[in-house]
């Protein structure tokens, strides 16, 4: 097989089932507002990058591209100011108020209908949190699902180059998401590329107030473009441990690192995304499969797999100390398995 055939290959496994459908109105105010004041009460919040990646090449390897393994960078280098909290994990909701949103019959009934499938049951839910940033260039899949790797019990960058590997698709769990908008300042919009990354973006336009998309992230690259204009988007001394909360003394959100304030915002500055996820099932048999793990993978089995493959690519590596950790396996992966969007309308 050429690279040209390998990439063509690759881009027709990483295309969504379907194209996004747009939706108004996803959430009511009423739900809008103890979103966010459970992200007012249960702060501070840890940046995107915090919550993710133990360095930078963890990172690297979960969007797309490559980096040489002496770039002596460290996550403060590439720390954005965009900050992530969970509502719900593995389909638990962790906040009684919001469990009727988070278990929505409305939401459910949408991603049945996107993937025109019988059987649905939400995963997780998360939050995004920001004001005027520059980060978001770099476009990325969502952590792809495989039976028995999930992001539960494994490194999103290992999910993400399995996805891009092309090597495990008999595994991949159906997965869905409702992605939705709360923000009316400038830029902050969202590109994706529905007909896979070889292929032109599309981009979600403003308004982006109660906005949403049906979309599988997991296999459509995808990403929040920058928020503000450009000369509002610095946020000085930011480093990726850096905090996000809410101060209730003047009605404004805060950046902090180690108790000192980077900057304050005010609500009208501030973007929220809101990301429900839900598994789904074609039937009962496939349900079953997932649900009783009579066919999953391992760890060793998805190591095992990536070590034959690079093997027969002329590619010798040691199998890896700490498949998690190990940097050489890591750069492997995304030296080998890498594949970018090829156009975009953003000047970096």
């Amino acid at each position: 097989m050429t690279v040209v055939d390998d990439r063509e290959r690759l881009a027709s496994i990483l295309t969504p089932v379907a194209p996004p459908k747009v939706l108004d109105g996803v959430y009511t105010d009423e739900q809008h507002d103890t979103m966010l004041d459970v992200i007012k009460r249960h702060g501070p919040w840890p940046s995107i990058i915090a919550h993710h990646f133990t360095n930078v090449d963890e990172m690297v390897a979960t969007v797309t591209g490559v980096v040489p393994k002496d770039h002596g960078l460290t996550l403060d280098d590439v720390a954005g100011a965009h900050f992530r909290g969970f509502f719900a994990k593995n389909s638990v909701c962790f906040f009684p108020e919001i469990e009727e949103i988070f278990y929505s019959s409305k939401l459910l009934a949408e991603i049945r209908s996107y993937w025109d499938v019988p059987y649905a049951k939400p995963t997780l839910m998360l939050f995004n949190i920001c004001g005027p940033h520059n980060t978001g260039l770099d476009p990325h899949l969502d952590a792809v699902t495989f039976r028995g790797v999930r992001i539960e019990n494994t490194p999103v960058w290992l999910q993400n180059c399995m996805g891009k590997s092309g090597l495990f698709t008999d595994y991949l769990v159906k997965m869905g998401q409702i992605i939705t908008w709360w923000y009316r300042g400038e830029e902050g919009t969202f590109t994706y590329w529905p007909d896979g990354p070889l292929k032109p973006p599309r981009r979600l336009e403003h308004p982006l107030w109660n906005k949403g998309v049906v979309v599988q992230n997991e296999l459509m690259f995808h990403r929040g473009d920058p928020v503000g204009r450009p000369d509002e988007r610095g946020v000085p001394g930011l480093k990726h441990r850096s905090l996000w909360s809410y101060d209730a003394a003047d009605d404004s959100w805060v950046i902090t690192t180690d108790g000192e304030v980077n900057r304050r915002y005010r609500p009208e500055e501030i973007r929220l995304l809101v990301h429900w996820n839900a598994e789904l099932y074609a039937d009962m048999d496939e349900c079953r499969k997932v649900m009783d793990h009579t066919d999953d993978l391992t760890h060793d089995q998805v190591v095992d797999t990536f070590v034959k493959d690079l093997a027969a690519r002329g590619r010798s590596v040691a199998w890896p100390s700490d498949p998690f950790t190990d940097v050489d396996f890591i750069h492997a992966l995304m030296e080998t398995y890498t594949i970018a969007p090829t156009t975009d309308w953003i000047e970096r």
